[in-house]
């Protein structure tokens, strides 16, 4: 038989599914902002490593050279990320969300074994709730990366009326160096994360556009009622007993 486990509130898919074109947008306007001055680059004295990015990048993208038009939608769009990230933050605050979410004392001994269990170098994976712990430290990490994008990218984008603000980023350009090293985060943890919904599967992925998974169970625990994520460890005892 098969049973109905509710995981993820309206609120949290709206902030989701908002969040992902509007953080597409940031990136990209983003990069039209800094091929006007890409300076980055990983290495020491005349040896460059890596850099950021070799003209192949901009031509494999096709990004078009227009930083007027960057800005625009990077000046436009940033409100929309704050004023998303906020309600965010406010409502898993309010709704008790934050107790799936933030991570606990055992989070990081249990992300090393749920890599593993990814990795398939351990077989079974590490027990769970709503967010394995792997999840409750990227998510909290994004939330904390995104307060330091608002923080810097306002010290850029008014480093003399925010002066204050621009000193506390520690000048002018360590703001621009945290700013770009935020988006590199942001762009590598989408590429981990879509990766992880494609093995994961498509239940989970039916979950944070629906708010529900449909799961197959035993006789002995089928209810014709939904079962909540946080109630799954109930149902594990009864299956044991």
């Amino acid at each position: 038989m098969k049973r109905i486990v509710n995981k993820h509130p309206l609120a949290i898919r709206w902030f989701h599914w908002v969040n992902f074109p509007v953080l597409t947008i940031m990136i990209w306007s983003g990069l039209l902002i800094y091929w006007a001055n890409d300076v980055y680059r990983l290495g020491w004295g005349d040896t460059t490593l890596l850099k950021f990015f070799p003209q192949s990048f901009y031509d494999a993208l096709h990004v078009p050279f227009k930083l007027s038009t960057g800005m625009a939608f990077h000046f436009f769009f940033m409100w929309f990320f704050f004023l998303n990230g906020t309600l965010y933050v406010l409502y898993t605050a309010i709704s008790g969300e934050w107790r799936y979410l933030l991570p606990n004392k055992h989070s990081f001994k249990e992300a090393w074994l749920v890599v593993l269990h990814d990795l398939h170098i351990r077989k079974t994976a590490p027990p769970q709730n709503k967010y394995n712990a792997a999840q409750r430290i990227a998510y909290t990490a994004i939330v904390v990366m995104g307060f330091g994008s608002i923080i810097t990218g306002l010290a850029i984008y008014k480093p003399i009326q925010l002066y204050w603000l621009c000193a506390l980023c520690g000048g002018y350009e360590w703001a621009r160096i945290i700013h770009f090293a935020l988006t590199i985060g942001y762009a590598l943890f989408f590429l981990i994360h879509v990766g992880q919904v494609i093995l994961a599967g498509w239940n989970n992925f039916q979950a944070m556009v629906t708010g529900f998974e449909v799961e197959k169970t035993d006789d002995i625990v089928a209810t014709s009622a939904p079962v909540f994520a946080d109630d799954e460890h109930k149902i594990n005892e009864v299956k044991n007993e």
